[in-house]
């Protein structure tokens, strides 16, 4: 009994020091927490400024100008006049095809001229001819005529018999037929006049197609560029009609670059302009090349598709590069940057700035009057120069957390510091966002004055 009774007096002594010690503790930590100095955030001022809105859309160059050389005449090939892969200019030979059977065409055709021409010379000689018996067979007429005329007061008078008379008007009528048969004559030998000159034409023309023929043994490049692999060697037989061509010849300055963008989204931009939320872009792209590299010169959008691709519903845009150079070749892969609508109120955010929230929203954190957290939710319509483009949600001159958001929560006081005092938010590139929209928009407007040689025509927003 003694020792249960001395146990138990042991044990509750020992229960209220354990008791008296946490207490302590506890009232400790609970004073060290309230001496702890409020949480310190950066925190950017809202500005509200026209924002352009850069998109990059995935795209395929394409040569400025493609032909198909094929032959216009049938032959065999005999000489290949230019090297393959090489530049050609317009007009330039490229093939020879053999030439035997045209050039016996020009002589026959020639020979044919010159007969032709023969018997147009005979049939103005016929013709003269004929016209020279007619005025013989009038004259005729004539004599006859007045000898009847004198008859007329004889046989009146019984001067001379009548069988006299009789005669006379048979020698009129006789010279009468003459006359109209020399006129037929005439009429004749005019037709042949006229049949001569048509064999005329009838054989220039047939000299004229053995002669172009001729000419066209001698294949020639139909414009200026590069030409591409040759599809036959000397010694091969071709053909006006064939399909595949004997050579393809590409212009490739300047250069297209063909560009797919979701119908959705050109519908979407239509509607922002619109509505007065948005301004129309500029048509100055940036290309970015396979290897990250930026084409150093800047192109000019040329046109618009006005249809969709019913298998992939994107609308095609069309771009104009100059590439004296050569360095961009048809079907290389590229990324290209266009401003197509400029914000005309929209805040620019720093990315570490903005939050993601369970069911897919973005919000941020700012700082009231009384240097309290507060939760904002905003609308994102895409980036610029590596920062969030917020179109809704904040208001001009409002503090938004940058940099100490993750160490915060709503209602909680925090020491503001202006971003300006610490290192400014640095782009996804690792580079300093140092232009202002503005200044970025006059950038693409003096490159544009710089680079633009080619006309191009604005596409349709």
């Amino acid at each position: 009994m003694k020792h249960s009774y001395l146990a138990l007096v042991i044990a509750s002594v020992l229960s209220g020091a354990v008791l008296v010690g946490c207490d302590k503790n506890d009232g400790a930590a609970e004073q060290a927490q309230q001496q702890m100095p409020p949480a310190v955030v950066n925190v950017q001022t809202v500005t509200f400024d026209t924002v352009p809105q850069v998109q990059t859309f995935s795209g395929r160059t394409a040569a400025y100008q493609t032909a198909d050389v094929r032959p216009q005449v049938n032959g065999v090939i005999e000489e290949i006049l230019f090297r393959e892969g090489s530049n050609v200019k317009k007009n330039q030979p490229l093939y020879r095809i053999n030439t035997d059977n045209y050039t016996s065409s020009v002589a026959s055709g020639e020979a044919a001229v010159q007969q032709a021409k023969a018997n147009y010379q005979t049939a103005l000689a016929n013709n003269a001819n004929a016209k020279a018996e007619l005025a013989s067979r009038q004259a005729s007429l004539a004599q006859a005529q007045n000898d009847l005329q004198r008859l007329q007061g004889l046989v009146d008078i019984d001067a001379i018999s009548k069988q006299q008379y009789d005669q006379a008007q048979t020698q009129v009528r006789t010279a009468q037929a003459a006359v109209q048969s020399a006129q037929a004559a005439v009429g004749q030998t005019q037709a042949g006049i006229e049949s001569s000159k048509a064999n005329i034409q009838a054989a220039q023309a047939n000299l004229n197609a053995s002669a172009l023929n001729l000419n066209r043994t001698i294949v020639r490049a139909p414009l200026t560029g590069r030409s591409g692999r040759s599809s036959v060697t000397a010694g091969t037989l071709v053909s006006s009609g064939q399909p595949e061509p004997l050579v393809t010849i590409s212009r490739l300055d300047p250069m297209y670059v063909d560009i797919s963008q979701s119908s959705s989204e050109l519908l979407k931009l239509r509607q922002q302009i619109a509505a007065g939320k948005a301004q129309a872009g500029m048509n100055s792209v940036e290309l970015v090349l396979e290897d990250g590299s930026v084409y150093p010169v800047r192109g000019q959008l040329a046109l618009s598709e006005a249809r969709v691709d019913e298998s992939t519903g994107a609308v095609t845009l069309r771009a104009v590069f100059p590439n004296k150079n050569n360095v961009l070749l048809p079907g290389m892969y590229v990324s290209a940057r266009l401003i197509q609508s400029v914000i005309t109120n929209a805040a620019l955010v720093p990315q570490s700035a903005v939050m993601r929230t369970p069911k897919g929203g973005t919000e941020v954190y700012i700082v009231d009057a009384d240097n309290k957290i507060q939760v904002r939710p905003v609308t994102i319509d895409g980036t610029y120069d590596g920062q969030w483009v917020v179109t809704d949600g904040l208001e001009s001159g409002d503090k938004v957390v940058v940099i100490g958001g993750s160490k915060v929560k709503p209602e909680q006081e925090v020491v503001v510091k202006p971003l300006e005092e610490s290192s400014p938010a640095p782009s996804p590139q690792g580079e300093p966002t140092a232009k202002t929209p503005q200044q970025a928009a006059e950038a693409v407007d003096a490159s544009d004055d710089d680079t633009a040689e080619q006309p191009a025509q604005a596409a349709t927003n």
